[in-house]
């Protein structure tokens, strides 16, 4: 009678540590635990959101769209994305009106490959619910111009195609660290221009999220964590345009161990998620 006592105390045990296992958690900037209400809490008291993900990570994915979800409930909210190019705005209002189906948005949209599977479900929400989505990112042509030839050659793009971008000329600062860190990793192999794309694209999509936001709304974007890390990017861009907006950053990582976060990343954003480096990739 006692051996089958054990047994079952020990796979109670064994079966809550499995229970018990997380595939996140979440720390402030200082490496100090923080919770999901935080993010939330945070978030209701600012005008921007920058939610720094991994493309493909199933994880932050669906984190996206819980807190999208929670802070529904909460705010007026309009969204945006790196993945959605500003020359398809008019396609992306075409389909979160109603007036096109998703098959025709996908053969007139240049849409992410993952987009069916990881963004699909912001814009579906933001249709039911009635809420502007933005097509913030510059097109990556032009993005690719300044790799190949510098800020120079947008000069020579026509007047509509200027306007799917921040004014010309950009803000343009090569000492950020992470700008001058993307140029030495090049070395002298389009080194230089690089980071200029880099910010062709994150002076964009500032550009376009202080264009689009609204009185007493919050902004909710969803870009790359490498585009808003160390409150550079896009918060350095927004910061230009308005010293006074206030922004909360969230920044994504991996780790094997995710119960303390690891030194290099202190001081990456607000709120830093840390993902279980196993967690299923999306492709």
């Amino acid at each position: 009678m006692r051996s089958i006592f054990v047994l079952l105390m020990t796979s109670f045990f064994l079966f809550s540590n499995a229970q018990n296992k997380q595939s996140y958690k979440i720390f402030n900037k200082n490496g100090k635990k923080a919770s999901y209400s935080d993010i939330i809490n945070s978030a209701q008291k600012s005008d921007v959101l920058l939610f720094g993900e991994y493309h493909d990570n199933s994880v932050v994915h669906w984190l996206e769209l819980k807190v999208l979800k929670d802070l529904s409930d909460k705010r007026d909210l309009v969204l945006g994305a790196e993945m959605l190019e500003a020359d398809n705005q008019k396609q992306i209002n075409q389909y979160l009106k109603g007036e096109i189906t998703q098959k025709k948005l996908d053969s007139t949209a240049r849409l992410w490959p993952n987009y069916k599977t990881d963004y699909k479900p912001l814009v579906d929400y933001a249709k039911e619910l009635k809420i502007d989505f933005i097509a913030t990112n510059i097109p990556r042509r032009f993005a690719s111009l300044v790799f190949k030839n510098g800020f120079e050659a947008l000069d020579k793009l026509s007047q509509e195609e200027k306007s799917w971008m921040a004014p010309l000329p950009f803000k343009y600062d090569a000492n950020l660290p992470g700008y001058s860190k993307m140029a030495q990793e090049m070395g002298g192999h389009g080194g230089e221009n690089l980071p200029k794309a880099q910010a062709s694209k994150d002076a964009t999509m500032a550009y376009f999220i202080a264009k689009n936001r609204k009185e007493n709304a919050l902004f909710m974007h969803y870009n790359g964590s490498y585009h808003s890390d160390n409150f550079e990017g896009i918060n350095w861009y927004l910061k230009q345009q308005n010293p006074n907006i206030k922004i909360v950053t969230i920044a994504t990582v991996s780790q094997s161990d995710i119960s303390k976060l690891e030194p290099e990343y202190l001081g990456k954003a607000n709120f830093i998620i840390v993902i279980d480096e196993d967690a299923t990739k999306t492709y």
